[in-house]
């Protein structure tokens, strides 16, 4: 079932969302080597709390952590730990904001120190990805758009689109639908209405698109090893264009 939000309902969201964007920025000066990624952990559960927020997904169908830290060839779902972050790494942190009961769902991926220069494009790929699937995210689009935009750009630069994982709609509940994949045919799938929210969410790889899973039954990593990033922003539906929640502004 696909709940349409009130202006109202969009609004508190984005006010969720900019506090997980504020969170983000505060990360981002925290990612160098020897961090961990439970160092960013504690860090993220304490600054909700300061703002009288709380990590949704921590307890979701018994997720334990406030954030998932997928480190390197892990595409998502990584567990933070206690392992500390070495340069040439990559990491994205994901984790969803409960602010007074409306929900907002981010992820970014970083840098630790240097990283190469094949590591650097996918990086610029993957978030230029997003923002190419943000721009199809207009009333009486359909779904296949989105993903269609993200994969032929993917592709064109050489890298490959998960297909396992997509992103969603968004509030009251983490999940909703309707399920939005980052590929497929211009032109198919449901239409985009005024007052859905979803997420966009791309995740790429260097090499082969396929997944494989943890022991853990909930990290995903590349069946080849491979380094993968994802950028992921919620976004309404509005008669304006597509309004990004997850932004500080």
């Amino acid at each position: 079932m696909i709940h349409v939000k009130t202006e109202r309902e969009i609004k508190l969201m984005h006010e969720a969302g900019k506090l997980l964007a504020a969170c983000h920025q505060e990360i981002a000066k925290l990612i160098e080597p020897g961090i961990t990624t439970m160092e960013i952990d504690h860090f993220v559960e304490t600054f909700l709390a300061k703002h009288g927020a709380t990590p949704e997904q921590k307890g979701y169908r018994g997720y334990p952590y406030a954030t998932c830290a997928s480190i390197n060839d892990e595409i998502c779902h990584g567990f933070p730990r206690n392992e500390p972050l070495k340069e040439g790494d990559i990491v994205t942190i994901d984790f969803v904001v409960n602010l007074h009961g409306a929900l907002a769902d981010s992820a970014w991926t970083y840098a630790v120190g240097k990283v190469s220069e094949e590591v650097q494009k996918l990086l610029h790929v993957t978030e230029q990805s997003l923002y190419k699937g943000i721009e199809q995210a207009v009333i009486g689009n359909r779904i296949g758009d989105i993903g269609h935009a993200i994969q032929t750009y993917v592709e064109a630069n050489g890298f490959s689109v998960v297909r396992d994982f997509t992103g969603h709609g968004i509030g009251p509940t983490i999940h909703e639908e309707p399920y939005i994949p980052h590929f497929g045919e211009k032109g198919k799938g449901m239409r985009l209405k005024e007052g859905m929210v979803i997420t966009i969410e791309p995740m790429v790889n260097i090499g082969a698109w396929q997944s494989k899973m943890d022991q853990n039954g909930w990290t995903a990593r590349t069946i080849d090893g491979s380094y993968s990033a994802q950028y992921e922003h919620t976004i309404a539906i509005t008669k304006n264009g597509p309004l990004i929640l997850t932004t500080l502004s």
